[in-house]
Order: C-alpha cells, then sequence, then structure tokens
C-alpha cells in the first residue's frame, strides 16, 4: 500500500475516534506536565490535520531538546488509568484486583498497587494470586490489552462481573470485531503479534471463538508461513514450527487459502503492513486463487501507535547527537520507537530520570537482549548537545519531563526550565 493510501484510512481511523470516542479524561495531575500540555495544544492548534511532524525544538544553550511531534499517553491508556482510579472511589473497602499490569508502565502500576490493587497474575500469565481465593464481593479491572474468553468465563464462574471495570482499549477491540466480522465471512486470520504479549493472547482467543487462526512474530515467520501457502512445505511441518500458536482443527492445506491479517495495535505499521502486503501477493500467485481471497484488514491499526512512530521518523530527519525514549521496558510499542531511532544514532531506552546517573553514564535497556546496560561518556563533549526524546503511549508526560529536567543537571547553562516553561505557558 502506498504511503498517501495508508495515511487516508489512518485519517478515517482518526474521525471515527473522534466522533465516537474522543473526550478529556480525569487522569491524576501527578501524571500531567503544563509544559508538556501547553507544548501539545499549541503544535495541534496550528496544525490540525498532524502534518508537520517536525519536532518541538527547546533550546536552552548548551543543549538542544527536539520533543518528537506526538508521544505519551493515548486515549486507551488514559481511559484505563481513569477507570481504574474511578474503581478505588467506587468501592472503598473492597478487594481490588487487577487481572495483570494495567499497562506497561513500572510508575502507573505502582501507583495503583499504592492505592490497594493487587496483580492476579503477571504479564507473562503466570499465577500470583490464587483465583480460589476470590470472592463475589472481589472486584477485578481488565486491563488496557484485554483478556481472554475463558478468562473471563472463569471469572464469572467465581461470580465476579468482568465487564464493570474493563479498561480494554477500544483499538484493541477494534481488532477483534474485525476478526470477528471475517470470521463470519469464512476468512482465517493471520495475528501479527509477539506471541507471548497480552494483547496478542487475548486477541487470538477472541479471533480463534469465530475462525481458524495462526500467530506469527514478523516477517521472516510470514515467509516460513508463505511456504505452506505454495505447497513447498508439507502441513506436517506447520504444527511443529507454530506449536502453541494455531486454534484448535486449524489446517494450512485449508485456512490458508483464504484469510486476512490483523495485527496485536503496538506493531509496527510498516511491519504489519510489509507483513499483509508480502502474504497477499504470495496467496494470490496460487493457481486458482480467487481475487477476494485476502481480505484487506488494514483497518485495524492503532492511530496512536502510528502517530508516534511516524512523529520519530518526522523527528529523525534532524541533525541530533543521541535519542533518548522514556517508558517501561515491557512496552511494545515503546521498544519499536527505540528500533527506530537505534538506526539513526546513539539510542537510550530508559524507564526515568534516576537512569541518567550522572553527566557521564547512563543505565538503559536493551530491548532486543532484555538486558540492564551502562554506558559511560553517553553525552558527547561537543556543545552544544541536540538530544532527541520521545516516549511510550503508557508514559505519562510528567515522566518526560522529569527526564528533560534531569538533563538540564548535566548542562549548567542560559536557561533553565523555569524560563521555558514560562515561554510557553504564557503564549
Amino acid at each position: 500500500m502506498e504511503p498517501q493510501t495508508l495515511n487516508l484510512k489512518l485519517k478515517k481511523i482518526r474521525k471515527y475516534l473522534c466522533q465516537h470516542f474522543m473526550k478529556q479524561f480525569n487522569v491524576p495531575f501527578v501524571y500531567r506536565s503544563p509544559l508538556i500540555s501547553a507544548i501539545k495544544a499549541q503544535r495541534k492548534a496550528a496544525d490540525k490535520l498532524k502534518k508537520d511532524l517536525s519536532p518541538t525544538v527547546l533550546d536552552f544553550g548548551p543543549v538542544k531538546i527536539l520533543l518528537a511531534r506526538h508521544f505519551g499517553f493515548c486515549y486507551g491508556v488514559e481511559n484505563a488509568i481513569e477507570i481504574a482510579y474511578r474503581c478505588v472511589d467506587e468501592n472503598p473497602g473492597k478487594q481490588i484486583f487487577l487481572l495483570s499490569e494495567m499497562i506497561h508502565n513500572p510508575q502507573v502500576n505502582h501507583d495503583l498497587q499504592e492505592k490497594g490493587i493487587r496483580f492476579l497474575q503477571d504479564t507473562h500469565g503466570k499465577q500470583l494470586i490464587p483465583f480460589e481465593s476470590l470472592t463475589p464481593d472481589d472486584v477485578v479491572i481488565i486491563p488496557a490489552f484485554g483478556t481472554t474468553l475463558a478468562m473471563e468465563a472463569k471469572l464469572v464462574a467465581l461470580g465476579i462481573q468482568p465487564e464493570k471495570y474493563n479498561t480494554t482499549c477500544p483499538f484493541v477491540e477494534k481488532v477483534w470485531n474485525r476478526g470477528e466480522a471475517l470470521g463470519e465471512k469464512g476468512y482465517s486470520l493471520v495475528i501479527h503479534g509477539k506471541p507471548k504479549h497480552e494483547e496478542t493472547r487475548a486477541t487470538f482467543s477472541r479471533t480463534a471463538y469465530h475462525s481458524a487462526a495462526v500467530v506469527i512474530n514478523d516477517m521472516k515467520e510470514a515467509e516460513i508461513l508463505a511456504d505452506f501457502i505454495t505447497g513447498k512445505k508439507k502441513k506436517e511441518e506447520f504444527f511443529t514450527l507454530f506449536e502453541g500458536r494455531y486454534s484448535e482443527g486449524f489446517n494450512p492445506g485449508v485456512h490458508l487459502k483464504k484469510f486476512g491479517v490483523i495485527n496485536q495495535t503496538t506493531q509496527l505499521a510498516t511491519d504489519t503492513q510489509a507483513i499483509a502486503d508480502f502474504l497477499k501477493s504470495v496467496l494470490l500467485s496460487v493457481p486458482g486463487t480467487p481475487a477476494d481471497a485476502f481480505a484487506e484488514t488494514r483497518d485495524t491499526l492503532c492511530y496512536a501507535t502510528n502517530d508516534n512512530q511516524t512523529a520519530v521518523q518526522g523527528m529523525l530527519e534532524n541533525e541530533a547527537d543521541l535519542a533518548i525514549v522514556v517508558g517501561g521496558y515491557n512496552s511494545s510499542n515503546t521498544s519499536h520507537l527505540v528500533e527506530l531511532c537505534e538506526e539513526n544514532l546513539p539510542t537510550y531506552f530508559i524507564d526515568g530520570p534516576d537512569k541518567i546517573i550522572s553527566a557521564e553514564e547512563i543505565e538503559h535497556f536493551n530491548w532486543r537482549t532484555k538486558e540492564i546496560l551502562t554506558t559511560k561518556g553517553f553525552l558527547p563533549a561537543t556543545s552544544p548537545v541536540t538530544i532527541m526524546i520521545t516516549s511510550g503511549a503508557s508514559c505519562p508526560d510528567a515522566l518526560v519531563e522529569q527526564v528533560m529536567e534531569r538533563l538540564l543537571e548535566c548542562f549548567p547553562g542560559e536557561k533553565s526550565m523555569e524560563e521555558i516553561r514560562a515561554s510557553f505557558l504564557s503564549l
């Protein structure tokens, strides 16, 4: 698909969101940044169609910060936080549980635990609190990633109403609805997502209820799947290569003749597009395949994920010395922002200001190896230093401002954060 066509589809998604979902959420002020809120408001007023992807330049003298055009909390995250805090207010004295992490941000999850909310499972589905200990008087919050049909049934059997405080992102539900609609038309589904991610598990559960489904992680696995579509590989191999990732009764010789591609909404939009285009070309190259054998499904892309990714691409058109990406280390959408930045310049993935130990040292996360690394001399000796900054969709703006303040401590200079903040707030 051409970029112009993809952008048109995403504009339609944004219009749908504004018409049906957009509202102001009651999110605790501690997550807000007056400075960043003012910057975002000004950029939005000046560029309502989101055509300008250039970063916001904050010039502090010895250091210049380039803030991405789009970053931080998305609709789904703010919706989830509002529901969770409302749940606490509405249920004094009751035991409140989260099925797993609300979102992939350590600060938000810690704050919820401080409110007395306990996690039933970790992000991989490992049990932390026995379900048998729950009673019908307890409250369970469904996280923004959604959950499986089996988990919903288990909660209902315990006398708990999972729908009452369900924070599933509407864009995740949109993927489920699209999968259901295609299943009713006889299409199988290929799900592009990280197989162990909560959202992928939830989407697979919903999709497999209505149609045959299989999960693939990347283009490499799409290429393997292509060999089953063309018959180059025997179908018996499929069950070994995709063990635990296909629906019951899946038959590659049957179910890979008519299908569509949907995604875990926080994947790289360009990766999902490339996989869909590739599998479509392979499927339609098989003799006798009808033109409608592949279902166009790009309307499952998340607008916020795409906005943040395209903003990083726009930011990277500028010169800089390094990039800092702020967010939870288990956040899929954040790791993809890191991936984009790493292609162009030294990039440091941190989850808070405390990881900038000094002007000489930074502690950061390697999203590929899952290791915590310490790098000395991360700031160049040249002056001025230009630093690009962005954050994931589950990262509070206040945390980004704190990172900027910590960086300024490494550069005693002409302008303070207070001066920059005053200049924006006065406009």
